[in-house]
């Protein structure tokens, strides 16, 4: 099996990228069955991806990076079912990972070569697939804007988040959306957002699906009714620890497909990407993707974990 490591030099704080190479010549040193990729432009990632995903012998990718990192290699080598996938965090955020507990397990590159393969599902988002959340509204916008604000120094991820709230808490707040769950016509809705999620955790740290398990073969969505400002301060305290679901504007709930619309174009998130359309339309993929984990983080899951011979390394 080969090991492709695919590094984005931009992500995060971009204090990872130098350590994380070290360590991958270290634990590689006797062998040849491993590459590194540093990727210089948007899209560099994906396209790597399906080309070597293509040669169809078995392979590994770790995106080194963010969300964005791992949303382009996974759309790059989702199809192809030698290829399977980890993440070594390196983000503002790499809120995915944190439905696995402590994400910084997944630092640990010996673990990863040596991890467990599980499936996990996926969210297919038009031509599109994601592996945590999307979602339409004020958090895509807020999506939008985060991505300036990640980049100042001293910003942490959660920070970002924060300070992208505030911008688009100063504007006009709200859209109208036509929403279809399953075969539910929930009709025109005037909403603060909506959610359909993979993952429980996104933008930061905020637990918009507090149920959410990409191994339990649904999609969790999340319909807000829009409200005042007032309201969405008191709101958005609960929606960060993830007890707004009961709220009274607040639709919650487990479902295998999702389509929005508008009659005119709306800021989609896709796993922190960002694209503008008027129809998104999410579908459940399951076991979309093998998923490597590190042998512990499997045993906390109860996930079945192959004999020694069987571990993909």
């Amino acid at each position: 099996m080969r090991h492709i490591f695919i590094i984005n030099p931009t992500a995060g704080k971009r204090k990872l990228q130098s350590v994380i190479i070290a360590e991958v010549k270290r634990i590689f040193a006797p062998r040849s069955d491993y590459e590194i990729f540093i990727t210089s432009r948007e899209d560099e990632a994906r396209e790597i991806a399906l080309r070597e995903a293509e040669k169809g012998d078995e392979v590994r990718f770790y995106a080194c990076g963010g969300e964005g990192t791992v949303f382009e290699i996974l759309n790059g080598m989702v199809t192809f079912p030698n290829a399977s996938l980890t993440n070594v965090p390196c983000g503002s955020a790499n809120d995915f990972l944190k439905f696995f507990g402590d994400k910084q397990a997944f630092l640990n590159i010996e673990d990863l070569v040596d991890g467990v393969p599980i499936k996990l599902d996926l969210i297919k988002a038009n031509e599109f697939y994601c592996i945590n959340q999307c979602s339409v509204g004020m958090d895509a916008i807020v999506a939008r804007e985060m991505q300036i604000f990640k980049n100042w120094p001293l910003v942490s991820g959660s920070m970002a988040y924060k300070l992208a709230v505030i911008k688009v808490f100063l504007g006009k707040i709200g859209l109208k959306i036509n929403i279809k769950v399953d075969d539910t016509n929930k009709g025109l809705k005037d909403c603060l957002f909506a959610v359909c999620a993979n993952g429980p955790v996104y933008g930061g740290g905020y637990t918009s699906a507090p149920r959410a398990n990409p191994l339990d073969r649904r999609l969790d969505y999340l319909i807000v009714e829009n409200m005042s400002k007032l309201e969405i301060l008191s709101y958005l305290k609960k929606y960060e620890k993830g007890t707004h679901i009961e709220l009274e504007k607040c639709e919650y709930g487990n479902c295998t497909s999702m389509v929005i619309s508008a009659d005119k174009p709306f800021p989609l998130n896709l796993d922190g990407e960002i694209i503008m359309r008027d129809r998104a339309e999410f579908e459940i993929i399951k076991d979309g993707v093998q998923f490597i984990v590190p042998k512990g983080v499997a045993e906390a899951l109860n996930v079945e974990i192959p004999k020694k011979d069987l571990i993909l390394s």
